[in-house]
């Protein structure tokens, strides 16, 4: 909530308006607040076998919760605070394992089952105009009403997420009011550097001048696999981040492109390696050394097609050498999808989508999972190779008072790249409140 929209509520109609208005690019603090409950359920499925990291046969019903309060000042001309505390809790199936497009994105904030409160971001942001006209920044979810000249430079340093800036997407970026699965929250073949909850600390930088937009991220890595801890030598284990985003017109309509490349540094193991080490039951922790790098690349791209209504798609690639690091184990990926808001049938706040996912793995990675390897997230003792298809789709309705109801279906063939698995149906339902 803005300050002008406090005043606005103590003040008489007309002098709220006015004040509002005087404040709109000037405000001095923020404050928001988000809570997301989800709920799933997958039914009994095929299986002809399942090992340690499987997603079990059996059915299941799992829930997760996270609320947020979003806090930010200005500290003086172009330079604001933001901190956000975060308390999160809950399970994901089976320990969240045994699907690398895993179908719940807000699990990746939960580090225990009990809900527990924790510093999600708090970091500095500075901008330095360059030139060109002012332009009004509204107020958002971590971001200060405020006036900045259209080319600048900004730069942050702290705690945050890679993809609070980066892999943006209008139409598949947040799991709290879009798409739940994982690898439609970002690229999945993003190995985006972070602690077990999503968040890592380091520096970014941002030149914008439209139509283009470049910004690049330093930030720590963690110590182990998916691990809470984050490694402090910079000398032998950090992430690079670059993005590329262009903004364009097509058939009158706006669209955006992004692309976005990284190179993770960090105590890998080696999928080759641990199977000349091991050719049954091969396991990462013998091979890992200081100085091992994962790289990758990805395409990001979104397109207006009608007033409240676009397309998307997002193509990755990691070279799959060394061990997934941080985030899932996808190391090729193409997602396409559509997304419509409910103008058309007298709903204009509410919104139906549904996008189709393609994973894949390296040859070094699926031969490391087939003799019995395993890795943080999947791993079923043997491996009958198939892609990793998930269909999803959901329809999220507005409700009084700040609240959205979603309903949500995915359908999940060879989970984990296994055909002797599956396919899994997951229904789910989200309950969003944002203030």
């Amino acid at each position: 909530m803005r300050l002008a929209a406090v005043v606005a509520l103590l003040l008489p109609s007309s002098a709220g308006a006015e004040a509002a208005s005087d404040q709109a690019t000037q405000d001095w603090w923020t404050l928001h607040f988000q809570q997301t409950v989800v709920a799933q359920h997958h039914g009994r499925f095929h299986a002809l076998y399942t090992g340690e990291n499987s997603l079990l046969p059996e059915a299941e019903s799992k829930l997760s919760i996270t609320a947020t309060l979003l806090l930010g000042a200005r500290l003086w001309r172009g330079a604001t605070a933001y901190v956000d505390p975060e308390l999160s809790g809950g399970e994901g199936f089976s320990g969240v394992t045994g699907v690398a497009a895993f179908p719940n994105g807000e699990i990746y904030r939960v580090g225990v089952t009990r809900p527990t409160v924790v510093l999600a971001r708090g970091y500095l942001q500075q901008s330095f105009g360059l030139g060109g006209e002012e332009e009004a920044v509204p107020d958002g979810a971590n971001q200060v009403a405020e006036s900045l000249a259209a080319e600048r430079l900004t730069f942050r340093l702290g705690k945050f997420s890679l993809t609070d800036f980066f892999d943006d997407n209008r139409f598949a970026h947040d799991p709290r009011t879009q798409f739940l699965s994982w690898a439609l929250l970002g690229n999945g073949a993003w190995d985006y550097a972070a602690d077990t909850r999503g968040y890592t600390w380091g520096v970014t930088g941002e030149y914008r001048r439209l139509p283009w937009t470049l910004r690049a991220a330093l930030v720590l890595v963690p110590t182990e696999p998916n691990g809470m801890h984050l490694d402090t030598r910079l000398g032998k284990a950090r992430s690079w981040n670059v993005e590329a985003v262009h903004a364009y017109q097509a058939f009158g309509r706006p669209g955006t492109a992004r692309l976005i490349g990284y190179r993770n540094i960090a105590r890998m193991g080696s999928y080759r390696e641990a199977v000349e080490l091991s050719p049954v039951d091969p396991t990462l922790e013998p091979t890992r050394q200081d100085g091992r790098d994962k790289n990758g690349i990805g395409l990001n791209l979104e397109q207006e097609v009608a007033d409240d209504a676009g397309v998307f798609l997002r193509l990755g690639w990691n070279d799959g050498r060394h061990e997934t690091w941080a985030f899932t184990e996808i190391d090729r990926t193409a997602t396409i999808g559509v997304s419509w808001g409910g103008r058309v049938w007298g709903r204009p706040e509410d919104r139906a989508a549904a996008a189709l996912i393609v994973n894949g793995l390296s040859a070094d990675h699926r031969d490391y999972l087939a003799r019995g390897g395993l890795g943080f997230i999947i791993g079923d003792g043997a491996l009958r190779y198939g892609t990793e298809r998930v269909l999803e789709a959901y329809y999220a309705a507005r409700l009084p008072r700040g609240f959205t109801l979603t309903g949500d279906f995915q359908r999940i063939a060879n989970p984990a790249y296994n055909r002797d698995r599956g396919p899994v149906s997951v229904v789910g339902l989200r309950l969003h409140l944002e203030l």
